[in-house]
């Protein structure tokens, strides 16, 4: 008779459990017939298939290409895909390079931002350091400042997104409390956030940068900007970063991917950092995979090059502008009559971010969960998901998670099924009002 002695896993291991994105999943495997306004993926028929054949031929066209394209790359990148990165951030912030104070030597290319953002943590973060966030944020990220045993100090935000008063009197409070110099980064997605659609203000963007210098007594405090949806802008142009307003490049680490505005399954991020950053990025990155996938950098250096990518881009925001407004007008038709509820108008991005009366609670184990995928078969994300608990205060002491919300997507489904999943999703609200 064998016997098992119990696994001895890792710390990691074990602040990285339970994490919502796979329950997520799961509901959506174990539900076929639920109608998904919850699922972050991008809309299904504009992919960018015949782009993408173009590049490939091209690519593969050329022997010399298609050799370098199947071979291990660098753990920085393509120097070609960088290059072309370069120039597509001057183009994006409409400043030139050197203005910036960018180089090809800044960027790092990883398998989508999600990477970057992971890589940042990792060399950044030991157990117990402080992560400045937005209360409501990117739910995912969250989880991987859980993994690294990261504390995470959740500031106010209203409708220009991270307040600056609020985040200043945060770190007055860290500094009375002998902790300032343990914060070590202030994460933002400053345009459309995920989950409330929210853009950052320009005003704030330059207070942030500021605020980051003034702070960095005893060590410099990072600015962490995750730009994932900044190209889906359907009501103006792109606007600037916050690093734009750092020409130094002291304080801004940026980053930015192609899954939103291009494809995801390409699976290609980047981020621009200081260079004492890029150096412990591909320190770091050389060990865990000494390169991002070369022969995506190949195919999104050809969709660059070839004056493929901006039309995609044009086209991508009439798809999304459609459904966004899609599911405000039926918002308006199936929400606007049930009291306490109100959403917000996104100017870009992929998600609808709805409030309701604070009695109707929308998490995993509430009766609106239940009703809404197992009776009305919709499926939504709930908003305290997006709250951050710091394990090093005690709760009284911070934000509290806001348990009424619900992140609503337009990417994925047509119109016709943004229809009928907000209808069925009002239904289950008015089942509980």
């Amino acid at each position: 008779m064998s016997t098992h002695s119990d696994i001895s896993f890792s710390k990691k291991r074990t602040w990285s459990h339970d994490l919502p994105i796979s329950f997520l999943m799961q509901q959506g495997v174990e539900n076929p017939g639920v109608l998904s306004l919850a699922a972050g993926l991008v809309d299904q028929g504009s992919l960018p298939v015949e782009s993408t054949r173009q590049a490939l031929e091209s690519l593969l066209a050329n022997p010399k290409m298609g050799l370098e394209a199947l071979q291990y790359g660098t753990t920085a990148g393509s120097v070609a895909l960088r290059t072309l990165l370069l120039s597509h951030i001057s183009n994006l912030e409409q400043k030139p390079a050197d203005e910036l104070g960018i180089t090809v030597d800044n960027i790092i290319a990883t398998t989508g931002s999600q990477q970057y953002l992971s890589l940042v943590g990792e060399i950044l973060l030991d157990p117990g350091d402080i992560c400045l966030v937005a209360a409501p944020t990117y739910f995912v990220f969250l989880g991987v400042l859980q993994g690294l045993g990261a504390r995470i100090v959740s500031v106010e935000t209203d409708e220009f997104g991270m307040r600056m008063d609020s985040l200043e009197s945060t770190l007055d409070m860290l500094e009375s409390q002998g902790d300032l110099a343990k914060v070590k980064m202030i994460y933002v997605v400053s345009d459309y956030e995920n989950p409330s659609g929210l853009s950052l203000s320009i005003d704030r963007r330059q207070q942030i940068v500021e605020i980051a210098r003034k702070w960095s007594k005893s060590q410099r405090i990072f600015i962490l900007e995750d730009l994932a949806y900044r190209e889906l802008c359907y009501d103006g142009p792109v606007t600037p970063s916050i690093r734009s307003f750092d020409p130094s490049g002291d304080n801004v680490i940026l980053t930015q991917t192609f899954s939103k505005s291009f494809s995801p399954g390409l699976r290609v991020g980047f981020g621009v950092a200081p260079l004492e950053v890029c150096a412990a990025i591909r320190d770091k990155k050389g060990n865990d995979d000494f390169g991002s996938t070369n022969l995506s950098q190949h195919i999104l250096t050809r969709v660059l090059s070839d004056h493929l990518y901006y039309e995609h881009v044009a086209t991508l925001r009439n798809v999304y502008r459609e459904k966004r407004d899609c599911m405000l007008e039926a918002a308006d038709e199936y929400f606007s009559d049930i009291p306490g509820v109100h959403w917000v108008h996104p100017n870009g991005g992929l998600y609808v971010w709805m409030t309701l009366p604070e009695s109707i609670e929308t998490g995993f184990q509430s009766p609106l969960f239940e009703r809404a995928v197992h009776a009305e078969k919709v499926m939504y994300v709930p908003g305290e998901l997006f709250y951050a608990v710091d394990q090093g205060l005690p709760l009284e002491e911070q934000l509290a998670p806001q348990k009424n919300h619900m992140r609503l997507t337009f990417g994925v489904q047509n119109p016709e099924g943004i229809r009928e999943g907000m209808q069925r999703l009002s239904n289950a609200v008015k089942f509980l009002s």
